[in-house]
């Protein structure tokens, strides 16, 4: 059976701050299949690259265009997903793109102050028509870099971005600002939560100082009204086939070997900060 909807109180506090966290999204079950999965599947690691932070350690991300028939494909594809999507931008989405976060204990590196919309605006994406969905695959907490948000900062609309470091960052003369007149919330995860946030919040993590992974699966929606006005490296719009709840379940055996899924990283925008 598919979950229910998002509650009109979840999505008032959406639309409020600008994100929203769900605890227990995903089962104990479904979250055991997610993390032996992840940690089983060597595509992640093949295809991962780095992305460094200012003082020069990696921040490692595996990223793929189009939702396949694996287990990672069955949670972007998934009704609770895409209907809890379709929700908060009110109407029909298609899959943008998805990464696995692979924060690792001591070396994981840290993502710089940014918004989502602040370089997908230059993908042709003409409003900020985008929500991102992440998945603890493990525990994220202050000690291994979890992701910290300025609450209601996406009200503030899209801020100039520009190079830091290897990534892409805000404007830290807004940021500055910004951080005075809105609250600072570090958003701690359980494995199987799940965390919306809106293209144009500000967000941010820590590099990894504890011995605990963090990964995250972090899937990405465009309405599709908002069809990028030109090609892009990430997918204009293409329907999205939506599966039941229990394909995780159906697929959870089954590792990712589909290789050609993933975007290797000379095609991928390496300078953009993530999560």
């Amino acid at each position: 059976m598919n979950q229910p909807p998002l509650s009109p109180a979840q999505l008032a506090a959406y639309r409020e701050d600008g994100y929203l966290i769900v605890p227990a999204y995903f089962d104990a079950e479904e979250t055991k299949i997610i993390r032996d999965t992840a940690r089983a599947d060597q595509t992640l690691y093949s295809q991962a690259f780095n992305v460094d932070d200012t003082q020069g350690k990696p921040a490692r991300i595996s990223l793929w265009n189009h939702p396949g028939d694996n287990l990672w494909g069955a949670i972007a594809r998934c009704h609770r997903m895409v209907n809890a999507c379709e929700q908060i931008l009110e109407g029909e989405v298609y899959h943008y793109h998805s990464k696995m976060i692979l924060k690792e204990p001591r070396v994981g590196g840290a993502w710089e102050w940014h918004q989502d919309y602040g370089y997908w605006y230059q993908n042709g994406c003409l409003f900020p028509l985008m929500v991102s969905v992440v998945v603890a695959v493990d525990a994220a907490t202050k000690a291994n870099g979890c992701m910290q948000v300025l609450k209601g900062s996406h009200k503030l609309g899209r801020i100039e971005h520009g190079q830091v470091a290897g990534q892409t960052g805000a404007d830290l003369e807004r940021v500055e600002q910004a951080a005075k007149k809105l609250e600072l919330v570090h958003c701690e995860l359980e494995p199987g939560w799940a965390f919306f946030f809106d293209c144009n919040l500000l967000h941010r993590s820590d590099d990894n100082k504890s011995d605990d992974p963090r990964w995250s699966l972090i899937s990405c929606y465009n309405a599709a009204r908002n069809n990028p006005y030109k090609a892009h490296h990430h997918p204009q719009y293409t329907k999205l086939d939506k599966l039941p709840d229990d394909a995780i379940r159906t697929m959870g055996s089954r590792v990712s070997t589909a290789s050609d899924a993933f975007m290797a990283p000379e095609q991928d925008d390496t300078t953009h900060g993530k999560a």
